[in-house]
């Protein structure tokens, strides 16, 4: 496992923190200065300041995220965080994120290999998304979701939408940027004014109240790892 990764399971900081401790000379492999690219054996002794650390264990965590509360570690207005919400005693942080007024399932891990797979378009990991909006969803409009839409970051990768009553639509996709379901109804003529997040890789909310949280089984953990391996390739012939 990189250095970075290390510390960030230790706890310690983010990989981002840990790049900036490791720049300053204050972390150590079996007595070496560790660098940016040092890679951490699983027998060896790492330290902070001359302080021996260990690994936390992984965690994985599914919130069920309420309005008002933003999708971060920490935030410089003071506003609560889904970190602080959680409360984990892992540092567990966000697989993506979902605006402060979006609600609905997001998942908090430390293990960083399979935050950074799940969050990656090519594994094709579904989001599905309840949204209610302005403007009739027509057949049409469903239609242009599904094909995909032009945004100002470039077209979108084609979805699965369908009408669940008046005013209120599902939304499936896999990818996963900023602001992108409201942008993509807004685009069709369908601004959002409720987005909630019902389920993430097959994990839904059921018995978890708003700011509820629980830890995921290890069948669920197993269906993550199988939801975010890279698709096979078809064998030449």
């Amino acid at each position: 496992m990189r250095l970075n990764a290390w510390l960030a399971r230790a706890g310690v900081a983010s990989r981002r923190g840990a790049d900036e401790l490791i720049k300053a000379g204050r972390v150590t492999v079996d007595g070496e200065s560790g660098q940016l690219n040092t890679f951490v054996p699983a027998d060896a002794e790492v330290a902070l300041d001359g302080e021996p650390l260990a690994r936390q264990r992984l965690a994985y965590v599914l919130l069920n995220k309420p309005a008002g509360v933003v999708t971060t570690a920490r935030d410089p207005a003071g506003r609560p965080t889904v970190v602080a919400l959680v409360g984990h005693p892992c540092r567990v942080v966000p697989v993506g994120r979902l605006d402060a007024d979006t609600t609905g399932a997001l998942l908090l891990t430390n293990d960083g290999e399979l935050a950074h797979r799940l969050g990656h378009p090519r594994f094709g990991v579904d989001k599905v998304y309840l949204a209610d909006v302005r403007g009739e969803p027509t057949p049409a409009r469903l239609a242009a979701l599904e094909r995909g839409v032009e945004l100002s970051d470039g077209p979108t990768a084609p979805a699965r939408a369908r009408v669940l009553g008046r005013g209120r639509v599902e939304l499936v996709l896999h990818e996963g940027r900023t602001h992108q379901v409201k942008r993509m109804l807004e685009t069709v003529g369908l601004p959002v004014t409720r987005l909630h997040r019902v389920a993430y890789a097959g994990l839904r909310l059921e018995g978890l109240e708003p700011g509820a949280w629980r830890e995921l089984s290890r069948s669920e953990i197993a269906l993550l790892r199988a939801a975010s391996r890279p698709p096979a390739r078809p064998r030449g012939h």
